[in-house]
């Protein structure tokens, strides 16, 4: 038995064909959706990019009790649960957040890895002198990442030299090796289709339309404040790299055509999440509430033991799932910890169990659906109070912890998912102010765009009381109640 994961990043799931987006060429999502089960229902739980993976490896929410961080030692990662059973593990990626004190722990999981180079502003090509960009707008002006990113720029030349490219090119060629071997787990995943939304030209040249304003495929996180023409082009930028996913991700269809792979292995294809693009007047995430275009994500599985195929599912899923999935696919027992729940049942026609699913960042909305309602619950107090993190890792995206933050550390007791172990906990802030947008409720079935937040007493009762009892199985710590205004 083998296992394929396809990963892609901030990869929006209503611009794809399967669901119904026709705004972008992705022929092979289309061909995939004909091969495998679709998911209608699937939605974020930890925002953003590492907290996300960290689910993936430990089938746990990680927003409720702390930021963005390394695996912690009492995590059970299913990777290297995979290996210590036998079942060779490969991660091939150009995520470079593997590789920064936030990340640092993960990659290593896995009997083997390679590490493709150049996406965003990853620390790669050494220049002392600054670079000589074009007038542009957006990004991450001014600071380490955009000025890394205009170097390296400069050495991805041709198409073949673009991460992506690079990345499949690697996951192919494991594969290749591979192909006669049992028991094993790829990993294939890439950055793209996250920002900047930089793709080779003939991408490109699949969205023609006119525009002479400065360079533009990289928008701030905050509210829109460029005109329609440049969020149009902008658009066309991301989808552009879309197409590029959409063209390498059939480079593994192909290959599981030509070897035969349908017959006996596993085929996930997932992101960690969305992002907008000028929807609800915001770029990007995590600085706002988390719209369905963040939230809701594209979700695909072939299962050869079912094999079932052009079928969708309703049940409500998330990231938390993938890592029993593949643990229960390999025959492998779900640690007692882990929140997900095997998908093969699902994928098999069974529907889930499951009333409703948590999502969020730390220290923003929690947020709550049961498939039809979404209610956001925001902090009842400016400072976002109280708020801590808890770790054994003290480490943020790119930094360690500060000494003045260490100052606040004081030793909390065991929660019922650390196996005993006691946590350092420390005064943590919010990087978004969830506090100014208050609590939202929609109605996804009358209001799908979310447009015009409802208040409906039944429906906020009903919905908070399942939130209250998703961070209770979460074992959320008692501030994360009183921060919301909650009742435990």
């Amino acid at each position: 038995m083998r296992a394929i994961m396809v990963m892609f990043d901030s990869l929006n799931r209503h611009m794809l064909p399967p669901y119904g987006g026709r705004s972008v060429h992705a022929p092979n999502f289309e061909r995939l959706a004909e091969r495998a089960v679709v998911f209608d229902q699937c939605w974020i739980g930890s925002m953003p990019c590492m907290p996300a993976r960290r689910e993936l490896h430990t089938g746990r929410y990680n927003f409720l009790h702390r930021s963005w961080g390394p695996l912690e030692p009492y995590d059970d990662s299913m990777p290297e649960l995979l290996k210590q059973s036998g079942i060779y593990t490969h991660l091939t990626t150009d995520h470079q957040h593997y590789f920064e004190d936030g990340g640092g722990t993960y990659h290593s999981r896995y009997n083997t890895f390679s590490f493709q180079r150049g996406q965003e502003g990853d620390a790669w090509k050494g220049e002392a002198a600054d670079p000589s960009p074009p007038p542009h707008i957006g990004g991450q002006s001014g600071n380490r990442l955009m000025r890394q990113d205009w170097i390296n720029r400069k050495y991805i030349t041709s198409e073949d030299h673009f991460p992506q490219a690079l990345t499949f090119r690697e996951g192919l060629e494991f594969i290749a090796v591979n192909r006669n071997a049992d028991n094993w787990f790829l990993q294939l995943e890439t950055f793209d289709p996250h920002e900047p939304f930089y793709a080779p030209e003939r991408f490109r040249e699949l969205y023609p339309h006119a525009y002479d304003g400065p360079h533009f495929d990289w928008p701030s996180y905050g509210r829109v404040k460029e005109t329609a023409e440049q969020v149009e082009h902008v658009r066309y930028e991301y989808a552009a790299l879309v197409s590029m996913c959409d063209y390498y991700l059939g480079k593994v269809l192909d290959e599981m055509d030509r070897l035969g792979l349908w017959e006996d292995t596993l085929l996930i294809v997932n992101t960690d999440h969305g992002y907008l693009l000028g929807e609800h007047d915001w770029w990007a995430k995590t600085v706002q509430p988390f719209y369905n275009e963040v939230a809701r994500m594209p979700l695909f599985v072939w299962d050869p033991r079912s094999g079932k195929r052009g079928e969708r599912r309703q049940s409500l899923v998330q990231t938390i799932d993938l890592a029993p999935t593949l643990l229960d696919y390999f025959g492998l027992p779900i640690p007692e910890g882990m929140q997900g729940r095997p998908l093969g049942p699902i994928v098999a026609g069974e529907e889930s169990e499951r009333e409703a699913v948590l999502f969020g960042l730390f220290g923003a909305h929690v947020n709550c659906t049961d498939g039809r309602y979404v209610y956001m619950k925001a902090p009842v107090r400016p400072d976002n109070s109280p708020l801590y993190n808890y770790t054994l890792m003290p480490c943020h995206m790119r930094s360690m912890f500060g000494v003045e933050e260490l100052r606040t550390m004081a030793l909390a007791p065991p929660f019922s998912f650390t196996k005993g172990v006691a946590l350092m906990r420390t005064d943590a802030s919010s990087m978004t102010a969830a506090h100014s947008f208050g609590d939202l409720l929609f109605d996804l079935q009358s209001d799908s765009q979310q447009l015009a937040p409802l208040q409906d007493t039944d429906a906020i009762e009903r919905m908070s009381g399942l939130m209250r009892s998703l961070m209770r199985e979460s074992d959320a710590p008692a501030e994360q109640y009183e921060r919301l205004g909650l009742e435990p």
